[in-house]
This record gives structure tokens, sequence and C-alpha cells, in this order.
């Protein structure tokens, strides 16, 4: 089933962005909850003209992104967190505590755009998080957890 995204949908595509899915994905969950339309010619079209009138105010967005990258870049990120012996983390550090830990350090990120290795980290160690600002603007950023003092 192809489909028009009306809004970002994680693991899925960006918003404006036709895919295909399967039959009940899109029938049950996707159209129902208004993430997206079918794709019919005419609803191509209109997308395409609006892509169309859209594409010059994406560059400046993606300028933004991309100094917003460089920011990111420089910060120094050192998440605490309890340890049950060793470097075995109590608990977990998942994209809620790094994006915590970006607020802390003054650039609020939503934590839907942070990506963790393996959804969750279980110990001590330096880190790498994948953090999408823009659809063409992916920034790995370094942060490390050391154990709670």
């Amino acid at each position: 089933m192809e489909l028009i995204l009306r809004e970002d949908v994680q693991n899925l595509g960006f918003k404006d962005d036709i895919v295909n899915v399967k039959n009940g994905y899109g029938r049950n969950y996707l159209i129902p909850n208004g993430l997206a339309a079918m794709a019919t010619s005419s609803a191509k079209k209109v997308l395409a003209e609006n892509l169309k009138q859209r594409a010059h105010k994406e560059k400046k967005v993606v300028a933004e992104a991309s100094k917003l990258a460089e920011a990111l870049k420089q910060l120094e990120i050192k998440l605490t967190a309890k340890t049950a012996g060793g470097d075995k983390l109590f608990g977990s550090i998942s994209n809620i505590d790094v994006a915590a830990a970006f607020e802390k350090a003054g650039q609020a990120i939503e934590k839907k755009f942070i990506t963790v290795p393996g959804g969750t980290i279980k110990r001590t160690g330096a880190y790498t998080a994948e953090v999408r600002l823009h659809r063409e603007v992916i920034v790995e950023i370094a942060f490390e957890v050391i154990a709670e003092a």
C-alpha cells in the first residue's frame, strides 16, 4: 500500500514522504490516526507542487540544523548513574536521559530524535548517540556514562 505521510513517523519516514507499507499497518494505524493519506495520482501531483514551493524554505532550515549540529559536536556530555558493582549500571540509560543531558547543557532536543545504540545502555563507558535534526542532517554525538560518586 502506497501512502503519503502527513507527519514524521519513527522508523518509517518524514512528513510528505511517499512510503510503501503493509495494508494492515496503513488501514488500521496510519490512516485512522491521521499520520498518512492514500497516495493517489492527484495527491501525488499536489504533493509535488507543495514540495517545489517549500524547497527554498528548506535551505534555511537545513542551514540552521547544520549550525546546531556543530554546536552539539562541541558539547561534552557526561551522564552519571548508580552502579550495581563494577561497570554495570543499576538500571539503564536511554534516549530520555540523553535528551535531559542535552537540555542541561542548553540544547533542547526532543527524545524521539535521539537514537541510543541498542536502545538502552547498561554499562559505564564512552558511547555515541545519533541525533536526527533534519532529514538531511544527522549527527553522531559522543557522550560518557560514569559511575555516580
